[in-house]
C-alpha cells in the first residue's frame, strides 16, 4: 500500500497514474465541521485495511484542525461505531448510525 497524501477536500492513496483509493469530505459552513461523505478502495488495494487506514487518518486530521465530523458516507459511519475512541471528533450534529 502506498503513502497516504492530502488533497483539497480528500485523503488519497496513488498509483500507476491514478487514484488506488481515497475518503472525500467537505467543510459544512455552518458548523465547520467535516462532512465525510465517500470512501473509495480500487480492487488492487482491498481486504489490506486501506479504507480503515483512510478513516483512521481523516480522525487524525480532524483531531489536529480541531473540527468534528460526521459520518455520511455508510463505511465511515461504521468504522465509528466499531472505533469508540473516535467519539472526541464525531459531531453532535451527525450520527454514526
Amino acid at each position: 500500500m502506498g503513502q497516504i497524501e492530502q488533497g483539497e477536500g480528500r485523503l488519497y492513496i496513488a498509483g500507476e497514474g491514478k487514484d488506488l483509493a481515497e475518503i472525500t469530505y467537505r467543510l459544512e459552513e455552518a458548523t465547520g465541521n467535516w462532512i465525510v461523505d465517500h470512501t473509495f478502495v480500487s480492487e488492487e488495494l482491498r481486504g489490506q485495511g486501506t479504507a480503515e487506514k483512510l478513516v483512521r487518518e481523516v480522525v487524525e486530521k480532524a483531531r489536529e484542525a480541531g473540527v468534528k465530523i460526521i459520518p455520511e458516507c455508510p463505511y465511515a459511519a461504521k468504522q465509528f461505531e466499531r472505533h469508540k475512541e473516535y467519539s472526541d471528533v464525531l459531531s453532535g450534529d451527525g450520527s454514526a448510525s
